[in-house]
C-alpha cells in the first residue's frame, strides 16, 4: 500500500475526484453522514454506524487513522475488509492511478486510501458513514456529498495547516457542508456562529445544535459508561445506555443518534440495540485489570482535558502512572499542563515509530522528575505496569499511533 503514494500531507480534492473519475464516480447517489470535528467525530461515526446497522441498513464506515491494520479504515457491516479483498482492491485501483502523478502531482497515501475505501464500500451500502480526516474543505474525504454533515466540535489542532484560530479551524471544518445538506453540530461560541453562517451560504436544509434543537442530559455510570436522555424535531429517546467511557461520549451519542434521525433510520430498538453495541477503541478504554490500564487516542490538549475528569472519579485517589508520547506538531506544551493536573505519580515517555514522534529523552527533561524516557512505545507500557500497585492505574495517551503499537499486547478484557 505504502509503494502507491506519498506519505504526508497535500490539502486539494482535485486528485481525489480525479481518480474516482476513472473509477466511474462510484460515490454518486450514495447517502449517509459526513462527520467532521477535532475531537470526537470517531465515536460518532462508530456510534451512527452501530445504531444503523441494528436498523437493518447495509452499513459501509471509513475512518482514519487506523490502529494496527489499513483494513480497520474500510468496514463493511460489523467488520473490515479482509487482508484478500484489500489486496484485490489495490490492484483493481492501481491502474486508475496512472497519469495522475504526471498530471496533477503524486496523489497521498490519504488520497489513495479515501479512493479505495470510496470504490470498495459505495456500491456495497445503503449507508455511508464517513470519519473525515483532517480539517473538511480540502480534506480528501470531502469529495463526498452524502445529504448529511456533521461538526462535533472545533478546538485548536492542526494550526499550521487549518488556521491559528477557532474560527479560521471552524471554516475548515464548515467547508463539509454542501448545498441541501442536513446539518448537525455540537460547536458552540464562535466556532459555531462560524458554522451557523456557512449552512445558510452554501443552502443547507436544516440545522440542528447540540443544546438547541437537539437537548441531552447524562447521567455517569462510572465503569458502566454513562445513560443517555435525547430529544430533537420529532423524536424522544430516555435511558439509553452508552457503553463507551467519558461522560464525553454523551455529547457523541446524542450527536449519533440526532442523524441517525436526520436519515430517517432511528426506531426506537434500533438506537438502543445501536448505542448500546457501540464499540471504538482507544478511547478511554479499559483493556486490563491489576493494575487497571487506560488507553486514550486523544492527540491535542483539548482531548486530554476531556478525560480528566472522568479519570480523577474512575481513579478515587489511587496511584496513577502515565506512559506518553506526542507527534511534534501538536501543542505539546498545552498538552503537558493537561498531563500535570492529573498529579501522575510517575510518567514514562515515549515515541511511536514514526519520524513524526516527538523525541521522549526532550518530553522528559521538560517534564523533570519523576519520569523516565523509554522506546519502545511496548517497553514503556510494560514498565508502568511493573511501577504501579495493582490497585493502581495506567494511562497510555498522548497519540493514536502509540495506542495503535501497545493496544495488540493489552487485549485482555476487564
Amino acid at each position: 500500500m505504502t509503494g502507491l503514494g506519498r506519505f504526508g500531507v497535500k490539502l486539494g480534492l482535485v486528485r481525489t475526484h480525479a481518480i474516482l473519475e476513472r473509477a466511474g464516480n462510484p460515490q454518486t447517489g450514495v447517502r449517509g453522514a459526513l462527520v467532521s470535528g477535532t475531537n470526537g467525530k470517531g465515536s460518532t461515526t462508530a456510534m451512527l454506524a452501530s445504531i444503523l446497522r441494528a436498523a437493518g441498513r447495509r452499513t459501509a464506515l471509513m475512518t482514519s487513522p487506523h490502529l494496527a491494520s489499513y483494513t480497520e479504515r474500510i468496514e463493511l457491516d460489523e467488520g473490515p475488509i479482509s487482508e484478500a479483498d484489500f489486496a484485490a482492491a489495490v490492484d483493481t485501483l492501481r491502474p486508475r492511478l496512472e497519469g495522475i502523478t504526471r498530471d496533477l502531482g503524486a496523489p497521498t497515501e490519504f488520497e489513495i486510501l479515501t479512493c479505495l475505501a470510496v470504490s470498495y464500500l459505495a456500491p456495497r451500502c445503503e449507508r455511508f458513514v464517513c470519519e473525515v480526516g483532517m480539517g473538511g474543505r480540502l480534506d480528501s474525504t470531502n469529495v463526498l456529498d452524502l445529504g448529511t454533515a456533521v461538526i462535533t466540535n472545533v478546538a485548536l489542532d492542526h494550526q499550521q495547516y487549518l488556521g491559528d484560530t477557532v474560527e479560521e479551524i471552524a471554516v475548515e471544518k464548515a467547508g463539509i457542508i454542501k448545498a441541501g445538506n442536513r446539518v448537525l453540530t455540537g460547536a458552540s461560541g464562535p466556532a459555531l456562529a462560524v458554522i451557523e453562517a456557512a449552512a445558510t451560504t452554501a443552502g443547507a436544509s436544516s440545522l440542528w445544535r447540540l443544546g438547541r434543537e437537539i437537548q441531552f442530559e447524562s447521567r455517569w455510570r462510572g465503569w458502566q459508561g454513562s445513560e443517555l436522555d435525547v430529544s430533537g424535531p420529532g423524536f424522544e429517546h430516555r435511558s439509553l445506555r452508552v457503553p463507551l467511557l467519558g461522560s464525553f461520549q454523551a455529547s457523541n451519542a446524542a450527536l449519533a443518534v440526532a442523524t441517525a434521525e436526520a436519515l430517517g433510520d432511528a426506531t426506537p430498538e434500533a438506537v438502543r440495540r445501536g448505542i448500546e453495541a457501540a464499540h471504538w477503541p482507544g478511547r478511554l478504554e479499559l483493556v486490563r485489570r491489576g493494575p487497571d490500564v487506560l488507553l486514550d487516542g486523544g492527540h491535542n490538549p483539548a482531548g486530554l482535558a476531556a478525560i480528566a475528569g472522568d479519570l480523577a472519579r474512575l481513579r478515587a485517589g489511587r496511584p496513577l502512572t502515565l506512559v506518553f508520547g506526542m507527534m511534534k506538531d501538536k501543542d505539546i506544551p498545552a498538552a503537558l499542563e493537561q498531563l500535570r493536573a492529573m498529579q501522575p505519580t510517575k510518567v514514562f515517555f515515549t515515541a511511536a515509530a514514526t519520524a513524526r514522534a516527538e523525541r521522549p529523552e526532550w518530553l522528559a527533561k521538560r517534564w523533570g522528575d519523576p519520569s523516565e524516557a523509554l522506546r519502545p512505545a511496548t517497553a514503556a507500557v510494560a514498565a508502568a505496569i511493573e511501577a504501579t500497585p495493582a490497585d493502581g492505574m495506567v494511562l497510555v495517551c498522548g497519540s493514536l499511533y502509540v495506542i495503535g503499537e501497545v493496544r495488540p499486547g493489552l487485549q485482555e478484557r476487564p
